[in-house]
């Protein structure tokens, strides 16, 4: 295994839900589902230990489910179930392409997921496994954002990976605005400061307390999660 270029041993890659819908409209298109596997399966055969935090909403998002008469709780477990749905799809599909897979949960389905904590997720990284971290944080009034960066922080990942359509952080939302410009590397003051919706503040500050930096990039272009794993500059990184 190539493990002396790599720039980090161990990720929390963190997919949005929306991103697995593709051009559907709800639910998992299975073109990009396997293209994302394909692109982990390359940093796992590098040697990379890798965790992934996956979104609900192409299935259910809590705060839109509010916003539409839901209870707020309900609405989160619901949302929190959502990413279980989309954690076995992404388990199915690695383990069809010949990798050893946990799932781990913050809300624990038996038979179908383990009880999620950082030390049995660390125990299982090192011997091998994808480890997949879904049910969000097992709490009400949480997104997946925040649920990835505190699993992040609790396996000790050297960097929480943000998969997103989008190839770094801008000055302005470049899908409105043409006059945009990327930044290759911002502090977490400079992010807050600027209020650039890197992910929400709870996220945002459990990152910036634990200094656990986060890189933002294009996980639609293939090949894009093995080359930050492997230093290349593109995406934008957020650290102290």
């Amino acid at each position: 295994m190539n493990t002396h270029y790599m720039k980090y041993k161990r990720i929390l890659l963190k997919l949005s839900g929306e991103a697995l819908m593709g051009s559907k409209q709800y639910g998992i298109d299975p073109e990009i589902l396997t293209a994302y596997c394909n692109d982990i399966v390359a940093v796992v055969n590098l040697g990379v230990q890798t965790a992934v935090v996956v979104g609900g909403g192409n299935i259910f998002r809590g705060l839109q489910g509010a916003a539409e008469g839901f209870d707020r709780v309900q609405g989160d477990y619901m949302g929190m179930l959502a990413t279980v749905i989309n954690s076995m799809a992404l388990q199915g599909e690695l383990e069809k392409q010949g990798l050893k897979v946990k799932l781990l949960s913050g809300l624990f389905i038996d038979p179908i997921t383990e009880t999620t904590s950082g030390r049995k997720a660390i125990g299982y990284l090192e011997k091998g496994y994808v480890v997949i971290i879904a049910g969000g944080t097992g709490n009400p009034f949480f997104t997946t954002d925040s649920a990835s960066a505190l699993r992040a922080v609790e396996i000790h990942a050297n960097i929480l990976l943000k998969g997103t359509r989008v190839d770094g952080v801008y000055t302005a939302d470049p899908e409105k605005d043409p006059t945009a410009t990327k930044y290759d590397t911002l502090t977490f003051n400079e992010a807050y400061e600027k209020s650039l919706k890197v992910m929400d503040m709870t996220a945002f500050t459990l990152c910036k307390e634990n200094n656990l930096p986060v890189f933002v990039f294009d996980m639609n272009k293939r090949g894009n999660l093995e080359k930050v794993v492997m230093g290349k500059k593109i995406g934008t990184l957020i650290s102290r």
